[in-house]
């Protein structure tokens, strides 16, 4: 991964967000920006081209609108053929964080309505910011545990975020009390919790750190704590952790309805 941040756009209101939301990333990181259209060219009778001059003026209007969010950034764009997961997952392979919209039109759309988010998410080589329109630039970057090797990943996102944005963590896990062995009580989950963040305090000294250990269901818990959220960060290995993040609910749920931008950090499986 290099010193890049991709962005997805597909003429949206919520891609451009996203635009928005990658130059303010690339600014903060000191890199660069890349302004990528996934171009699926429909069937087409040999005598009647496509027309792409409407879609190259749609990438430019995205990337002048980076420039104009953070003009000291280098901003670059690009119209690559292909489906969208495809040309993204690809682009992920130079990029340190690939910025999508919650919502689009066009080469995205159902970007989070089926099974490409769960396929980018769960395959990007690189972190995936799927960014909201109205996530918040203020409260905690809100980071979930689940105490697994693969989720050391996102922790360890979670808190160079945070010193980048001068914000706090808010470290949660979440356990069901109905699930513990009997006669056990809330202790062992707060031993993960302690361990999961072990290191990282003294790694980053400026980053204000919280723990909390919670009681429920994983998904309404986190939903509402992304509530005061200005990101979620959870970690993805394609199954386990989170019963199958990115696979199964409660990433959906996530994804589908959580209040700030959530970020998907893949691990090791």
């Amino acid at each position: 991964m290099g010193n890049l941040v991709v962005v997805g756009t597909d003429g949206s209101s919520s891609s451009l967000a996203a635009v928005e939301t990658a130059a303010k990333e690339a600014r903060r990181r000191r890199a660069e920006l890349r302004v990528v259209y996934a171009l699926n060219w429909p069937v087409r009778p040999m005598y009647a081209p496509l027309d792409t001059t409407p879609l190259h003026r749609l990438v430019s209007e995205a990337a002048d609108r980076a420039r104009s969010v953070a003009p000291e950034v280098t901003v670059t764009e690009a119209m690559v053929p292909g489906d969208t997961v495809s040309v993204l997952e690809a682009e992920s392979q130079t990029a340190e964080l690939l910025i999508v919209g919650a919502r689009g039109v066009g080469g995205f759309i159902g970007m989070l309505l089926g099974s490409t988010a769960a396929s980018l998410t769960a395959h990007s080589r690189c972190p995936v910011m799927v960014a909201r329109e109205d996530s918040a630039d203020v409260g905690p970057i809100v980071l979930c545990v689940d105490g697994s090797p693969a989720g050391e990943a996102a922790v360890e996102f979670a808190f160079a975020e945070a010193a980048l944005r001068g914000a706090e963590v808010a470290a949660v896990h979440v356990w069901l009390p109905d699930h513990a062995p009997a006669g056990t009580g809330v202790e062992p989950a707060e031993r993960l919790l302690a361990q999961a963040l072990a290191g990282h305090a003294e790694k980053y000294p400026d980053v204000r750190v919280s723990h909390e250990v919670a009681s429920g269901e994983a998904r309404e818990v986190l939903i509402e704590r992304s509530r005061n959220a200005q990101l979620m960060v959870v970690g993805a290995r394609g199954r386990g952790g989170f019963a199958g993040l990115l696979l199964g609910s409660v990433s959906q749920a996530l994804l589908h309805h959580a209040h700030s931008s959530v970020v998907v950090v893949r691990g090791q499986a």
